[in-house]
């Protein structure tokens, strides 16, 4: 690190669980995420502002006056504009040290295989089953960590499927893709402004912890809340044997939580 890098990420490196080393590993780090709205927004702002040294964003989206309550990364004037440009746009003012390569697209799962297998950590901040379903096949083909999160109304969950370890569940054991679980829009239900920004913050603050080796997570865990009352709950997860896509052996999914898919807007 140079100089003006040491007094960037100072504040960091005066942390005894990060230091000089922990911050090198995030300037090394290359980080994909997908989705560019409500919880895309926070979590890449953060990531670049912690120096992850190479982000790559993908989203076939563009920015609409409906986003500006919440997806906080694009501003009034990106109106129109794909929201990868806008995204690179506020990155690259906020860090212009790091490398961000934006994908307007919406990406196959052969283009996520080839997407997933150049990162050192995923965030799935999308917006759709299908892709969600992808990513976390993608993920544990290739043994990569997956931070996933969803928000809609007041209500929000965020959870890590760290495919490094042979007993990780998968997303697929919490929400079976054959069971077709009712899946909630921010367009047609709303949510909450807040709820977004607070997902995709936790989803940026597991993923820099995964890059950096501190074992304090929620590996394995799901943790979900209310933003209305504030009410938080973290779930142990374990591999479903009768999951189609991980094929787990242990004991299968355990949440409270019902089987609703919830997307960010």
């Amino acid at each position: 690190m140079n100089d003006q890098q040491l007094l960037r990420y100072s504040r960091h490196i005066l942390l005894e669980e990060i230091g000089i080393e922990g911050q090198q590993r995030l300037l090394d780090a290359r980080a994909l995420i997908v989705g560019l709205g409500g919880l895309g927004s926070p979590a890449a702002l953060y990531l670049a502002a912690s120096g992850v040294g190479h982000l790559t964003i993908c989203d076939n989206d563009r920015v609409d006056f409906s986003n500006l309550q919440r997806q906080i990364i694009h501003r009034t004037a990106s109106v129109g504009l794909t929201k990868v440009a806008s995204a690179q746009a506020a990155l690259h003012d906020i860090n212009p040290d790091i490398e961000c390569v934006g994908l307007p697209i919406r990406a196959d799962e052969k283009q996520l295989n080839e997407l997933v297998a150049k990162s050192d950590v995923v965030l799935d901040c999308s917006d759709n089953f299908d892709t969600r379903y992808a990513i976390n096949r993608v993920c544990l083909r290739r043994r990569k960590p997956l931070v996933s999160g969803a928000a809609v109304q007041f209500h929000g969950q965020v959870a890590v499927y760290d495919f490094r370890c042979d007993d990780s569940p998968c997303y697929n054991c919490l929400f079976p893709e054959d069971l077709q679980a009712a899946e909630l829009r921010c367009a047609t239900t709303g949510v909450f402004a807040p709820l977004v920004g607070i997902v995709g913050t936790l989803q940026a603050a597991e993923a820099l912890k995964l890059l950096m080796g501190i074992p304090h997570g929620l590996s394995g865990r799901l943790l979900s809340f209310n933003a209305l009352d504030m009410n938080i709950l973290q779930t142990r997860l374990c591999r479903d044997p009768a999951c189609r896509t991980c094929g787990g052996h242990a004991a299968g999914a355990s949440t409270t939580e019902p089987a609703v898919g919830m997307h960010h807007g």
